[in-house]
């Protein structure tokens, strides 16, 4: 029997991380390490079909389960189909309760999608997958900041560049634009598989140079941020190093961060708490755990205020992220 528990990136755009417990057609995943979703699935229904065809079958929850409240189970179904899928659904949530707490698991989504820049070098990070099939070249070759980004980034760099920071979206939208304009009129994108060293051999992509397919770029070549921090005038570097900051809370997140560099974005990631929280109980490695008892803390004195009644805010379902701010 072979069960495999693995982390992934979630991404286009990188707004955390999945860890996930996976066997046959069945899997459990979290994205905060607290609260897990079961799902099955009859793969079976697959049998027959082209190898190469991109096909999906519909998940069914087989419940959710946290250390605090236990297994909820989903809604059962009289079936022999359905009867298998439980089974497996089972063995998950049996492993599920051997190594819940032996999260963040290895990262094992080494096949990845990047934009290129117009020098045909990785640009942004728009895809991760553990292999290539999973890669879907259909979506778009966008790098996207995310709804997120627009709703609480800001950046001072922007009035220099003839943008008002105080616009509700403006950083973020300028910062997606500039990024955009980088690849060119015709973006071209690229599939690498990296090795256990970084480097990357690049497979197929979109719009792309057949004289790039086949070719191995050194783990310099990959930005340790996802996203190339370099290549700009002073203006957009410090847009850019604003927006690194701002995404410290999932930047943590990457086993890769050297010591200086992990206890520098657990400084910027301090600054928004509710954030730092929501993703702590996945970070590989915690620099200062004062930095992380303080953010709690604060946490959970906000939890004590009253939160004011909204109208319901309907979102399109484009700008849809999986993150607990909108999935919750």
């Amino acid at each position: 029997m072979t069960i495999l528990c693995y982390s992934q990136r979630l991404l286009n755009p990188f707004r955390g991380s999945m860890c996930c417990i996976q066997y046959k057609s069945a899997e459990a995943v979290t994205a905060d390490g607290v609260k897990w979703d079961i799902y099955v699935s009859n793969a079976g229904l697959l049998d027959g079909l082209p190898g190469n065809r991109r096909t999906q079958v519909s998940d069914i929850r087989y419940g959710t389960w946290s250390l605090q409240a236990g297994l909820k189970r989903g809604p059962l179904y009289p079936s022999e189909d359905f009867r298998a899928m439980e089974a497996m659904g089972a063995v998950v949530y049996e492993h599920l309760l051997k190594v819940h707490d032996s999260v963040p698991f290895p990262f094992l989504d080494n096949v990845e999608l990047w934009l290129l820049d117009r020098q045909g070098q990785p640009l942004a990070l728009l895809d991760s997958a553990l292999t290539a099939e999973n890669i879907d070249m259909r979506q778009s070759g966008a790098w996207n900041p995310g709804l997120n980004c627009r709703k609480t980034f800001m950046s001072r760099a922007v009035q220099e560049l003839g943008v008002d920071p105080d616009t509700a979206g403006a950083s973020g939208d300028y910062l997606a634009g500039y990024i955009n304009s980088r690849a060119g009129e015709s973006p071209a994108s690229q599939i690498f598989i990296r090795n256990q060293n970084g480097n990357g051999t690049g497979l197929h992509g979109s719009n792309l140079d057949s004289t790039c397919i086949n070719r191995v770029l050194p783990a310099e070549a990959f930005p340790e941020t996802l996203l190339e921090t370099t290549q700009h005038d002073a203006a957009h570097h410090q847009l850019i190093k604003d927006f690194i900051a701002w995404q410290a809370p999932w930047l943590l997140l990457l086993p890769t961060l050297d010591t200086d560099t992990r206890r520098r974005h657990e400084q910027h990631a301090r600054k928004q708490p509710v954030k730092m929280v929501q993703n702590f109980r996945l970070y590989p490695e915690i620099v200062d755990n004062t930095v992380i008892e303080a953010a709690r803390v604060e946490v959970r004195l906000r939890e004590t205020v009253p939160k004011p009644k909204t109208e319901e805010q309907v979102l399109s379902t484009f700008y849809v992220e999986l993150s607990p701010e909108v999935a919750d």
